[in-house]
């Protein structure tokens, strides 16, 4: 009762998931403040996440922020501190949370209510960023597969498999294949990542799906290659944004990312001739 987490909200009319946090949620924040609380002590307010508050919710609760009710406190949750207000993360103290590293990260997963397959967990490791959740997330969501399936698109690293692709952007159509998509397009932007990171670096940690590491070595054999890939993963983060925030259609956005991506193949290609 003294507990209140606000996040996004499903749509009324088509009961999909808004892409941001709005007013009319933050609004529910003034309702959840004028009650007591139930033995009068602290009264606690997660946003989850900040990132993800448009600019209007963004406004409306940096009032609360300014003068913010006895006994209560915000705990904003932001995963791009530099995407906030500044008169929000003026009114903040920050407290950095370091990403888990590998054993840590099993530690958590163990004690979860999850069954984790014994084989995923160096795959958990290298695309979960540290985060117990984007892991849980992984396994709920069959990550794993679906990172080998993007894998596959690249087949011999000659150009994109269309007829996967298309199989693919089919599902991640229909009500009940959000998931999938927001999924799809997540480690889509991953995999761009270390692909770019392959080329200025070269490849680091371990293979996260089967012939990862010799499709690196394939599209992406220097620091040029490395920028092309960054550039396309700028655009695609852009086009994902984007088509959350007017709500386009998921299968052909995905479609639209990955020609993109291919047209960077074809480049890559022909540098390489």
């Amino acid at each position: 009762p003294r507990l209140m987490v606000l996040r996004r909200t499903p749509q009324p009319t088509t009961g999909r998931m808004r892409a941001q946090i709005t007013v009319d949620d933050v609004r529910a924040v003034r309702r959840f403040l004028q009650l007591s609380a139930a033995d009068g002590g602290w009264r606690v307010i997660i946003v989850d996440a900040a990132d993800e508050m448009n600019r209007n919710a963004a406004n409306a609760l940096l009032k609360y922020l300014e003068e913010p009710p006895p006994n209560t406190a915000f705990l904003l949750i932001s995963h791009a501190p530099g995407g906030l207000l500044p008169t929000i993360r003026s009114r903040c103290r920050t407290l950095d949370l370091e990403p888990l590293g590998p054993e840590a990260l099993a530690t958590v997963l163990d004690r979860s209510d999850q069954s984790i397959p014994a084989d995923a967990m160096a795959f958990l490791a290298e695309l979960s960023a540290g985060s117990a959740g984007q892991a849980l997330e992984l396994v709920a969501l069959d990550g794993q597969a679906v990172y080998a399936a993007l894998v596959g698109l690249f087949g011999t690293g000659e150009r994109i498999d269309r007829a996967r692709l298309t199989e693919l952007a089919e599902r991640c159509a229909g009500r009940d294949a959000d998931g999938r998509y927001r999924l799809v397009m997540r480690l889509t932007q991953i995999l761009l990542a270390r692909i770019a990171r392959a080329g200025a670096a070269g490849p680091s940690g371990g293979e996260a799906a089967r012939g990862e590491r010799a499709l690196f070595a394939a599209i992406s054999v220097d620091v040029h290659d490395g920028a092309l890939w960054a550039e396309t993963l700028a655009r695609i983060a852009a086009r994902a944004r984007h088509a959350a925030a007017v709500n386009l259609d998921p299968a052909q956005t995905v479609l639209d990312t990955w020609l993109d991506i291919d047209t960077t193949l074809a480049r890559v290609r022909r540098r390489a001739a």
